[in-house]
């Protein structure tokens, strides 16, 4: 009996990390790509209630091999009369005022594939403090939707579902 195991021991530890590896590839494609904003939720501290924020958002998360850029705007942003000149300093107040309910960012990114979570490391970003500053997100799919929740505290009760995009 003890010699048989030791002859299919190693075929099953190899079993076992071709599975792990299809599944460290599997969602490191999977994520590849752009993804559309489809809901932006917080949850309520009160009833644990999912309820969308901010009367909705809209935006879009692209992942390519290793760097991510993200878009977050209210929805509507696009929808407006105001013009104004890039790299100026004579934009109205007005203008500036609608430029701040934008917001992006560009990282690179590493996928720990056991915890389920996404590192993102900031090259730029839209507010200047938040340069090089490093945030987790776990994620998972549900069919072709990536979900998305914040691991740091102050926005952890965030949640983000995003669409695949058919390019």
């Amino acid at each position: 009996m003890m010699s048989y195991l030791y002859k299919i021991f190693p075929i099953i530890c190899l079993f076992i990390l071709t599975a792990c590896e299809s599944e460290r590839t599997t969602s490191q494609t999977k994520i590849l790509g752009l993804w559309s904003l489809h809901i932006m939720e917080v949850k309520d501290a009160e009833s644990g209630e999912w309820r969308e924020w901010k009367n909705g958002m809209g935006g879009f998360l692209l992942y390519g091999e290793g760097y991510g850029a993200l878009h977050l705007f209210e929805r509507g942003f696009e929808e407006t009369d105001l013009r104004f000149p890039n790299f100026n300093d004579s934009i109205p107040i007005e203008a500036l005022k609608h430029l701040t309910k934008s917001y992006y960012y560009i990282a690179d990114y590493q996928i720990d594939h056991n915890n389920q979570i996404i590192t993102h490391t900031r090259i730029s970003h839209s507010n200047p403090g938040d340069w090089g500053e490093t945030v987790q997100r776990r994620f998972h799919f549900s069919g072709d939707t990536l979900i998305l929740q914040p691991v740091e505290k102050e926005n952890a009760s965030l949640r983000l579902k995003w669409l695949r995009q058919n390019n």
